[in-house]
């Protein structure tokens, strides 16, 4: 009897020395991981940043190169329109494009399955009586 104790004592040692080597290993694959998401990140960062200047010289380069043939408030009014314009095109194409579903009243809830402009006929033939009088369903 004390035989088993004493291996009982030691499988749930056993246990227990597995248990932190799996979570030691996980814990360092989770940590390599997001050492890679964060380098990923900060590149985003930096491109991002960089596209914002770029973006800024080649909308002061337009104002500028506007403001040569025309007074500066108009040069600096049709900068911003074509920004605009530019912001909004980005922003549709940014969406999806799938056709959007009708929603119960006050936008929330399930969608509301499309009406069907006739009402369907096809498999709707009543049941007619069989020579052996029976009935059955019969399709034209």
């Amino acid at each position: 009897m004390q035989r088993l104790e004493h291996l009982e004592h030691l499988d749930k040692h056993l246990v227990d020395e597995l248990a932190q080597v799996a979570r030691e290993t996980v814990r360092d694959e989770l940590r390599e991981q997001a050492r890679g998401q964060r380098r990923k990140a900060a590149l985003y960062a930096a491109s991002g940043t960089a596209a914002l200047y770029a973006g800024a010289a080649v909308s002061l380069a337009v104002g500028l190169a506007l403001a040569l043939v025309l007074p500066d408030w108009a040069a600096a009014l049709i900068t911003a329109a074509i920004l605009a314009a530019l912001s909004y095109a980005l922003r549709g194409a940014a969406r999806p494009s799938a056709p959007r579903q009708a929603t119960a009243p006050g936008g929330r809830g399930t969608p509301i399955p499309p009406v069907p402009s006739t009402p369907p006929t096809a498999g709707l033939v009543p049941p007619r009586p069989d020579d052996s009088g029976r009935d059955t369903h019969h399709r034209p």
